[in-house]
C-alpha cells in the first residue's frame, strides 16, 4: 500500500471550515480546528507541521472572507487583543431570516425543492465526521447543519491545480491568452494568491519568463495547468491577497465608462449595482479589463450605450459588428 497521504481537494476543505465554524455559536480555536476539521487533520497525521497548518488556515480564512463568509475571531474577554487562544466562528444570525418574513404556499413548494437538492445528505462524509468530532470534544451543536454541497463547482479547471501549488510553493506552467489577443503564450509562474474580483477568479504571482509581477485571469488560461518541481519560498505568499487586491482596485479607480443604460433592463438591474454615479448623462461605472468589460456591454445590446472612453466605444462596437456578420443581420 501507499504512504502517500489522501488530500481532499482545497474547496472542499472549505466548505468542511464554513460547516464546523458554523455549527457552535461559541467558536472553535485554531488547534480544534486544525485538529478536528477534515483537510487539516489529514494533513497533520501525514506529517505537516503545525506552522504549516496554521499558515494553510490563514489562507483559508482569506478566501472564504473574500466569498463574502463572515468568519468572526473572538479574542480574551479580558484583554480582546490576545489572540492566542482565539475562537473563530461564523454567527448563525448572518444566515438566518428575519422572523416577520412570511411565505406563499408557492414559494414553500419551491425552497422544499431545492431543500431536496441543498438537503443535510449533500454534506460530505467527511463534512458530517468533523461535526461528529467536535461534538465529542464536549462543544455544543446548535442546529444541524444542512444547505452545504459538498464541493465547490468552478468553471475554471485551472483553480484546483493553481491551489495546491500555491500551498506546496511550486512554479506553474500553463497556455496563457491575453487580452485582445487570439494567441496563447506559454507562462512559467511562481503563483502566490488566487483571488475573486467583480464575478472572476485571478492568480497572482511571479512570471518567471517575463521577470515581474502578474496577475493573470483564470479564464483565459487555456491549457492544463502544470505543476512543476521547481519551488519558491512560501514567504512570498504572505500579504499577497491583500496586495492584488489594492492593485486592481486602484486599476478599477483609473478606469471608468460613461453609459446610457435603458431603465428597467437586466442591464440596469446588474451595471447600476457597480455605478460610482448616476445622472441624465448617464451612469459611471469602473472597470478592469476593457476587453471583458465590452464582452459584458456588448451581450446586453442596445440595453446600453458607451459614451466614453473612445477605446470601449471600439470595442464593443467591433463586437456588435462581428456577431451581426456571424447572423447575416442586413443593418
Amino acid at each position: 500500500m501507499s504512504n502517500e497521504p489522501i488530500r481532499s481537494a482545497p474547496e472542499e476543505r472549505l466548505v468542511n471550515l464554513v460547516v464546523a465554524l458554523l455549527a457552535t455559536e461559541q467558536g472553535l480555536t485554531k488547534d480544534t480546528i486544525l485538529s478536528s476539521v477534515s483537510g487539516y487533520r489529514e494533513q497533520a497525521a501525514a506529517g505537516a507541521s503545525k506552522d504549516a497548518l496554521e499558515k494553510m488556515f490563514e489562507r483559508d480564512k482569506d478566501s472564504l472572507r473574500s466569498l463574502g463568509v463572515p468568519i468572526e475571531t473572538i479574542g480574551d474577554y479580558a484583554d480582546p487583543d490576545d489572540l492566542r487562544e482565539a475562537r473563530y466562528r461564523v454567527p448563525t444570525s448572518e444566515y438566518s431570516l428575519p422572523v416577520d418574513i412570511d411565505f406563499t404556499p408557492a414559494e414553500i413548494a419551491v425552497l422544499n425543492l431545492a431543500s431536496g437538492v441543498w438537503g443535510e445528505s449533500s454534506m460530505s462524509a467527511s463534512a458530517r465526521s468533523g461535526l461528529r468530532k467536535i461534538s465529542a470534544l464536549g462543544i455544543e451543536v446548535d442546529a444541524p447543519i444542512i444547505g452545504y454541497a459538498p464541493r465547490i463547482s468552478l468553471r475554471e479547471t485551472s483553480f484546483a491545480p493553481l491551489q495546491r501549488a500555491i500551498e506546496q510553493g511550486r512554479v506553474v506552467e500553463f497556455d496563457y491568452i491575453k487580452g485582445g489577443s487570439d494567441a496563447a503564450h506559454r507562462r512559467r509562474v511562481q503563483p502566490w494568491a488566487l483571488v475573486e474580483y467583480e464575478g472572476r477568479w485571478h492568480v497572482y504571482g511571479f512570471d518567471l519568463l517575463q521577470d515581474a509581477e502578474r496577475t493573470f485571469l483564470l479564464s483565459r488560461i487555456s491549457s492544463d495547468v502544470v505543476v512543476t518541481r521547481i519551488s519558491f519560498d512560501l514567504a512570498l505568499r504572505d500579504g499577497a491577497g491583500e496586495k492584488v487586491i489594492t492593485g486592481l482596485n486602484a486599476l478599477a479607480e483609473r478606469q471608468r465608462a460613461r453609459l446610457q443604460v435603458e431603465p428597467g433592463t437586466e442591464a440596469a438591474l446588474r451595471l447600476s449595482r457597480r455605478a460610482i454615479t448616476a445622472d441624465d448623462a448617464g451612469c459611471l461605472v469602473p472597470y478592469v479589463d476593457a476587453q471583458i468589460f465590452a464582452d459584458e456591454l456588448a451581450s446586453y445590446g442596445p440595453e446600453v450605450r458607451v459614451i466614453d472612453p473612445p477605446l470601449l466605444v471600439d470595442l464593443v462596437v467591433a463586437r456588435l459588428r462581428r456577431a451581426r456578420d456571424l447572423h447575416g443581420v442586413v443593418a
